[in-house]
This record gives C-alpha cells, sequence and structure tokens, in this order.
C-alpha cells in the first residue's frame, strides 16, 4: 500500500510543481505576447481587436516607423554600451587583481570605500557628475555618458573580482613571482584565462545597467546624443495627431531585443560566474 501511493503522491506534487510555473511563465509573458502581437497588427486592427487577437494581417510597417525614429538612438546606446562595460571590466579585473595579490597598506580601507560606491542612489552623484563633465567639456555627450557610466560601474566590477580573485589559491601566485613574473605577466597570463565566468558576469550586469538606463541618459545627453532609452520616452509620451501602438511597441521591442538576447545567449554563465568564487581554495 505505501509503495503504490509514494510514487503516486510524487507525481502529484511535481505536477502541482509544474503547473505553478507554467502558469507564473504565462502570466509573466503576456506583456511581451502584447507588445509583439501589437507591433505587427495594423492600426484598424489595434482599434477593432483585443490586446491577445491575432492580426487580420501582419505587417511590418510599425517596426519600419519605429527603427527610422529610434534608429540613430539605438547606435547611440551601442556607442555609449560597448566601450563602457569593456573599459569598466578591465579596470575593474585589474583593481580586483590588486587588491587580493598585491595589497598595500589602506587597502582595505580603499576598497571599503570604494564599496561604498556600491550603495550610491543614482540622484546624488547627478550634480556633481554634471559639474565634472561640464569642466571636461564633455557635456551632452555620448563620450560623456561612457565616462558616467564607467565611473559609476567600478565598485561593482571591482566588488565581482575582488571576491572571485581572492578565491585564487596565493600559492599560484607566488610561484609566479618567483619564476620572475612581474604585476602585468601574472595578471595577463595566469590571472585573466581563469577568469572567464567572472568577466560574464560583468559583462551582462554592467550591459544591462548601462543598456537600460534612463536617468543618466536624460540628464548627461541631449538632442541627437540620447540612448534610445529616452528616445522611447519621447516617442511614447509624443501626443501629435494619431496614436500609433503599433510603432510604439515596435519601438519598445526593438530597445530590449539587446538586453534579451544578453541573457538568452550567456545568462547560464551568469549563475556560474557568481558562485565560482564562493569557496575558497
Amino acid at each position: 500500500m505505501t509503495r503504490s501511493l509514494a510514487p503516486r503522491s510524487f507525481s502529484f506534487s511535481r505536477l502541482a510543481i509544474y503547473s505553478t510555473l507554467l502558469l507564473a511563465c504565462a502570466l509573466y509573458l503576456i506583456p511581451l505576447i502584447v507588445m509583439l502581437l501589437t507591433s505587427f497588427k495594423s492600426p484598424d486592427d489595434i482599434r477593432t481587436g483585443n490586446l491577445l487577437s491575432w492580426p487580420q494581417m501582419i505587417t511590418g510597417i510599425g517596426w519600419i516607423k519605429a527603427w527610422d525614429i529610434v534608429g540613430g538612438y539605438f547606435w547611440n546606446s551601442v556607442k555609449i554600451t560597448v566601450p563602457a562595460v569593456v573599459i569598466s571590466t578591465l579596470l575593474g579585473a585589474l583593481n580586483g587583481y590588486v587588491l587580493s595579490m598585491w595589497r598595500f597598506r589602506g587597502s582595505q580601507l580603499f576598497f571599503g570605500l570604494l564599496l561604498f560606491g556600491c550603495f550610491l542612489p543614482f540622484q546624488t552623484v547627478l550634480l556633481p557628475a554634471s559639474f565634472t563633465l561640464g569642466k571636461l567639456g564633455l557635456a551632452s555627450t555620448t563620450t560623456g555618458l561612457v565616462l558616467v557610466h564607467i565611473v559609476y560601474g567600478l565598485a561593482f566590477t571591482t566588488l565581482f573580482f575582488r571576491n572571485y580573485y581572492s578565491s585564487v589559491p596565493d600559492a599560484l601566485v607566488r610561484a609566479a613571482r618567483l619564476d620572475g613574473a612581474g604585476f602585468f605577466t601574472i595578471f595577463g597570463r595566469i590571472l585573466l584565462p581563469m577568469s572567464v565566468p567572472i568577466i560574464m558576469v560583468c559583462l551582462i550586469w554592467q550591459f544591462t545597467q548601462i543598456w537600460n538606463d534612463f536617468l543618466f541618459g536624460v540628464v548627461f545627453a541631449s538632442g541627437d546624443a540620447q540612448p534610445i532609452t529616452v528616445a522611447l520616452n519621447n516617442l511614447v509620451n509624443t501626443s501629435t495627431g494619431v496614436k500609433e501602438y503599433n510603432v510604439d511597441m515596435a519601438a519598445a521591442m526593438i530597445a530590449g531585443l539587446p538586453t534579451l538576447l544578453v541573457y538568452v545567449l550567456a545568462g547560464k554563465y551568469f549563475l556560474r560566474g557568481l558562485t565560482a568564487g564562493a569557496v575558497k581554495g
């Protein structure tokens, strides 16, 4: 009797878990499905149908119009995100390497002060950053936005790399020093090849934070230098003429596709990287 009931109760519990997960997944995906369907509808379909109705005639005119409006700002986001992600990751790796392998007097205090940057709200750095960019002649430029994102992201990338490198055996670095390896040789030939998991974490983290940023984009950039998040906000809030919801939805999909693709293609490395340095040795 016990043997017959155990598998049945086990299967029922698994069925309940999977049903709950599928329901949660469906509810979570409804907004994305609505956006995707609406982006391929004509204005007449939007007015006559409901949110989840299939378009009577699939058309890409909404995507074409959306790209004509936000395409230039999309490339602005690329120009801002790619160098900011690469530079902040590289500098974070160097900082983490120094703070974990080449400790100096006051290094713990320095790391603590740098770590404090992780808890600073965006709003607290707006005025100092504006003043600095103005003095450097980088106000309202994509280069200025790159600099802001590099500086703001350094606290996070340094934290990630420092914790990761702290799990590397000290004997490995000491042996390299005895063999005559210097600062950059150890970093470039020993630690960087071992750092792929945490590099992926930093790349995904920084890419998501920078690409989706709105506050820095609207404050530190203007006109043709603005990122796509600001352009999307301006498009959605435009009230001139007939509202074209298919264009708005297509533009939102264009703005969200890069981060979606990053997580789909590299999301599995994110969890691996976060847990890679969890155990010392």
